[in-house]
């Protein structure tokens, strides 16, 4: 079992490049299916969410070529089985994404009941309401969705909650559906965007993406194309973060500032200094921060997959801080590690109380998801001593070169698989 092992108290310094978006990708990822054209796709992240994705796509029958690290060409004209192999969906949740895609291209398609990081439950029945909407029967059978229709139409979906997933699933089935569809309620998170634009340089007739209505023309086929997937607003947060919890001075290179405004803002509320660039966005943390309160929302609001991040910077800051999560019911877990380091964080129902402490002491901890993971990290970065971190096979899912990115900022972290290892690296470090 791999482990990180940190010596923290180094304030980290310099520039970083971000990658692509995860998020964005693996939608993206599903969507080049829909063609029996060849697709390239650039930008995308090295991680283990995408690689098992490619996995689940080769295993289908498509052709997938990975030109490069970052590039891969896809063709979905080899598939044979319109049924996805429990073994990858059990591995991430984004599968899900095959069920629009392969009902939108062949009018079928079964697909396992998806995993990945147990921080709540996160119930499909929207994706499920727009593929009947569309025409499609839909039924769980033997652990799996069965989608079928002998032919798809356009139709009018008002989504009863704000699903990213359900968002980019039904727009990805409605792409290949004769007539108009209206998705009101829709996600306007930024990988729903890129999601669009990619399927609109296929040939899809896409609009209002980005906004709470998408309106869809049906087309009858897709083709070709090459696209590049936008840089990844959670892996620049969480640099950012990184930055002001260490008390460093941050250069987050690659990125769309825009995507990034709900945690600049809080940033600055915690007395942070930022400032944005064409690309770029450069964090300094030249004073002890101070409290704040946060509450996650559907963008553009303060995104869930960042409150791990600005919950571990407050452990650090000056007063008592709240920070509510009202999107997964189980996003806290990370509480009793951080607590296990010195941090003084009291969780009430859905939200976390936080009175701010002076340092933090390294101990052994355990990432228990993807975003508290990297959270964990960041800790230990700030912490005083010598801070392991266990389960990083979570952080694995959608940090791409971690510790290679933090190293170059000045980290002392190192990626080990023994207890051998981890006293090599406490030596070297003294």
């Amino acid at each position: 079992m791999e482990q990180y092992v940190i010596k923290g108290g180094n304030p980290l310094v310099g520039e970083v490049e971000i990658g692509g978006a995860k998020n964005a990708a693996l939608a993206i990822l599903a969507a080049a299916i829909m063609t029996d054209e060849t697709v390239l796709i650039e930008n995308l992240p090295d991680v283990r969410d995408i690689n098992v994705l490619l996995d689940a796509i080769a295993g289908i029958g498509a052709q997938v070529d990975r030109v490069n690290r970052s590039t891969v060409k896809i063709n979905g004209s080899t598939i044979q089985d319109i049924s996805v192999d429990y073994e990858y969906i059990k591995k991430i949740r984004a599968s899900y994404y095959l069920l629009g895609a392969l009902l939108g291209k062949y009018k079928h398609a079964e697909v396992p009941l998806p995993g990945g990081c147990n921080i709540g439950s996160r119930p499909i029945d929207q994706h499920l309401k727009g593929f009947r909407a569309l025409g499609a029967s839909v039924d769980i059978r033997h652990g799996a969705i069965v989608a079928k229709a002998e032919s798809l139409r356009g139709s009018h979906i008002f989504l009863d909650v704000v699903s990213v997933g359900a968002t980019i699933n039904i727009m990805m089935a409605a792409s290949l559906a004769p007539g108009r569809t209206t998705i009101e309620n829709a996600a306007r998170e930024p990988h729903v965007v890129d999601v669009a634009n990619f399927l609109n340089s296929m040939g899809a007739n896409i609009k209002g993406a980005g906004t709470d209505v998408i309106r869809i023309k049906g087309v009858e086929r897709l083709h070709k194309t090459e696209y590049s997937i936008i840089p990844d607003q959670i892996e620049a947060g969480t640099f950012m973060f990184a930055a002001a919890a260490t008390g460093g001075d941050v250069t987050v290179k690659n990125v769309i500032p825009k995507h990034l405004e709900a945690t600049t803002a809080k940033l600055e509320e915690i007395g942070c200094e930022v400032e944005e660039f064409d690309d770029a966005v450069r964090v300094r943390a030249t004073k002890r921060l101070h409290r704040t309160h946060v509450k996650t929302l559907p963008y553009p609001g303060y995104p869930t997959d960042m409150q791990p991040q600005i919950a571990v910077t407050l452990t650090l800051a000056e007063g008592t801080s709240i920070v509510t999560e009202s999107i997964f019911e189980n996003r806290f877990k990370y509480a009793d590690e951080l607590t296990r380091m010195g941090a003084n964080i009291k969780v009430e129902g859905n939200s976390a109380i936080i009175d701010g402490v002076k340092k933090l002491t390294g101990a052994r901890v355990s990432a228990p998801d993807l975003r508290a993971g990297a959270a964990l990290v960041i800790a230990g970065l700030a912490a005083e001593g010598i801070t392991i971190v266990d389960d990083i096979v979570y952080i694995q899912r959608g940090y791409e070169n971690f510790e290679e990115k933090l190293r170059s900022l000045g980290a002392e972290i190192e990626r080990v698989t023994c207890e051998k290892e981890i006293q090599k690296f406490r030596l070297r470090v003294g």
